[in-house]
């Protein structure tokens, strides 16, 4: 359940929920529901149904990397390299051989060409990180692709803003906030509930430099939000949807990459569910550059996009450069930090640390609560050998060099991207609790002041 004011209106993260943007003063109203109604995504992931990368394109279902070439009955199947061909039953790269049962890349092969269910393949009917493949996590394409939608990837890739920000700064001994104690063992004491979860509702997009931008209404009214148009790749879809339409009314975020921007939108909805017709409103836009460090100290118009400026959620921070992937998984080594939702009756009223520059509605009173934009460390002597798999290891050693901010409210949930349940349980991080962590030193408390942004909006 989550409270939010003025900033969006009211909407949630890894919860179902039911909302309608109303106007600035009067945006303060109750969501409910559960995190499991809106986790898991889209079942058509985000390769566009006839677009580059699509269902039909590039890497789809019948296309490059799809059942032909590397598929089920293409080139390495049952053929040269198959059951009983070079490599035998038990050879790297293939259930059957080197090239394995149904393609280049074997059954069950780690890096193979493509193969059933091949992890790096470059097709496959489930390949994780492929070219294409029914079900691939970062490819080209794909039924079921998660970023794919265009030709890109759902990990960062190329798509990183400078390495001097902050989000990819190492704080594994970066000084801990004076009110780390104090915080993290009330929260351990009445808030931390069932523990640390991971929320697989996001799909992160990329659009080629062929994908055209759509102008979009929008529905808010806030002056510190962006209005530029916003690539839409053909099959793409928002979070918690299968598709561009907004149908579960909770905060249906749009995240897309294309060249050197990221666009994120609240609320977005196209009325179709399709990239072209219909309809297409959303609250609040962030235009990223990505050649722009936002986090350095008064970088204009004063930190950030602006103090006390909105964004597509409600710290104004980046979205999908913190949102955990599946190939940030399957590489064993995370390179930036996490995003990390919790409810606002757990956070500081009124308060955000840098490099928030917003809020949301938080409840607490007092210096036991988290303020937003707080930055949370897995203490470096805890013993990762307690965690439940490699995967839940290699987020964890993402924790302690990089950390996890608070960037909204919701359910305990480190975010993520729809199809990260494949490669890492949902629930491998609930053994961590909050005096496991400590707060790294946000410096200044600010107090949020609505109106009081001072920036020129992207319109273009």
């Amino acid at each position: 359940m989550v409270w939010r004011t003025g900033p969006h209106g009211t909407g949630s993260e890894g919860s179902m929920a039911t909302q309608a943007p109303l106007g600035r003063l009067a945006r303060v109203f109750l969501l409910s529901a559960t995190a499991a109604a809106c986790s898991g995504g889209s079942p058509t992931g985000t390769g566009g149904t006839t677009g580059s990368g699509g269902v039909i394109g590039t890497g789809g279902g019948t296309g490059t990397g799809g059942a032909a070439t590397g598929g089920t009955t293409g080139a390495g199947g049952a053929g040269a390299g198959g059951a009983t061909g070079a490599g035998g039953v038990t050879a790297t790269g293939g259930a059957a051989a080197s090239g394995g049962v149904s393609g280049s890349g074997g059954g069950k092969a780690t890096g193979g060409a493509g193969g059933t269910k091949a992890t790096g393949g470059a097709g496959g009917v489930k390949a994780t990180g492929g070219a294409g493949g029914m079900k691939a996590t970062g490819g080209a394409g794909g039924a079921s692709a998660t970023g794919g939608a265009a030709g890109g990837s759902a990990q960062a890739g190329p798509y990183m803003f400078p390495a001097s920000s902050t989000i990819y700064q190492d704080i594994s001994g970066a000084a801990v906030d004076s009110e780390s104690t104090a915080i993290l063992s009330a929260l351990d004491a009445s808030g931390w509930g069932s523990g640390l979860g991971i929320d697989v509702s996001f799909t992160i997009l990329t659009a080629d430099a062929s994908v055209a931008r759509r102008a979009f209404t929008s529905s808010g009214d806030e002056p510190d939000c962006d209005t530029a148009p916003i690539p839409l790749p053909a099959g793409g879809n928002i979070e918690g949807n299968p598709d561009y339409h907004c149908a579960d009314g909770g905060d249906c975020h749009l995240l897309v990459y294309q060249g050197t921007r990221l666009y994120e939108l609240y609320q977005a909805d196209v009325s179709t569910g399709a990239a072209a017709g219909g309809t297409f409103t959303g609250s609040c836009e962030v235009v990223w550059d990505l050649t722009h460090d936002y986090w350095q100290p008064m970088s204009p118009p004063t930190f950030g996009r602006g103090d006390h400026c909105n964004g597509a959620d409600a710290a104004d921070l980046p979205m999908a450069a913190l949102i955990l992937t599946s190939a940030d998984v399957t590489s064993g080594q995370i390179n930036h930090a996490l995003r990390f939702t919790i409810s606002n009756t757990l956070m500081q009223k009124g308060v955000y640390v840098h490099p928030a520059t917003h809020i949301g509605s938080p409840g607490g009173t007092g210096p036991t609560f988290l303020p937003y934009g707080a930055r949370l460390r897995l203490r470096g002597d805890y013993d990762l050998t307690t965690l439940p798999s490699d995967a839940a290891r290699t987020v964890a050693r993402a924790l302690q060099k990089y950390g996890m901010f608070l960037a909204d409210g919701g359910n305990l949930y480190v975010s993520a991207t729809v199809g990260v349940q494949d490669v890492i349980a949902t629930s491998s991080l609930r053994g961590l609790k909050a005096t496991d962590f400590e707060l790294v030193d946000g410096g200044t408390r600010y107090v949020w002041s609505d109106y009081s942004c001072q920036r020129t909006p992207v319109t273009n």
